[in-house]
């Protein structure tokens, strides 16, 4: 697979060595020359100094014949950019973006990026999986749909404990679909399901009401 990468900061660098490991073809963009000569002394001349923003440069790498570009600069706005160039001028069949701004990711996958990585939502999602009072985890995006399946935590404070899924106010968006007990034993919810303390509710939400969702069963 054809890959270019763009930006080789910390994430771009070790993101470009671990896809020549697996054997892929990279390339990658940098806009700074002291970087793009590491890169290129180290691995081989596969860094371009230039704006992976730019028509120019990404001709320049052989964008026309890329499988997939992964945008991973400081930038938010860069990386959409060079993402949407990729995409729409160039036809490139798979997208992806770092984004800084966890609020980024609903105008991203609107603008047309096929996947966005959210650093601050990694970090919480592993802080989450110790911290039972912060207890929702992404777990799967559904692409072109907005959707997404998310696990949530129910803490022995939560309002929502012994009360029937039909009594909670749920966003419209959003339906509870499996609810996980001790011992790995499951149910598939219904309306009168009761929640119970520790219970972990497998759901199916959009971005915009992952929060209202998180507030309903949480109770606070």
């Amino acid at each position: 697979m054809y890959i270019i990468v763009i930006g080789a900061g910390r994430v771009g660098y070790y993101l470009t060595k671990a896809l020549l490991d697996e054997g892929h073809e990279v390339a990658v963009v940098e806009k700074d020359a002291t970087i793009c000569e590491t890169i290129n002394d180290e691995m081989g001349s596969i860094c371009i100094r230039g704006d992976g923003c730019e028509v120019t440069t990404l001709s320049e790498v052989g964008i026309d014949r890329a499988d997939m570009l992964v945008a991973v600069t400081g930038m938010d706005e860069d990386n959409l950019v060079a993402c949407q160039v990729g995409k729409y001028r160039f036809n490139v069949p798979r997208t992806i973006a770092r984004i800084r701004n966890p609020r980024n990711a609903s105008l991203f996958k609107k603008l047309g990026v096929d996947v966005t990585i959210s650093s601050t939502d990694v970090i919480l999602e592993h802080i989450e999986e110790e911290v039972p009072t912060h207890p929702l985890t992404h777990l799967l995006a559904i692409e072109d749909s907005g959707l997404e399946i998310v696990e949530i935590k129910i803490s022995p404070e939560s309002s929502a404990v012994g009360k029937a899924i039909k009594d909670l106010s749920l966003p419209p968006e959003s339906r509870l679909l499996i609810v996980i007990r001790e011992k790995g034993k499951y149910l598939v919810v219904t309306a009168k399901t009761i929640l119970q303390a520790g219970d972990r509710i497998i759901a199916m939400t959009t971005h915009e009401s992952e929060e209202a969702l998180r507030i309903v069963l949480r109770g606070a």
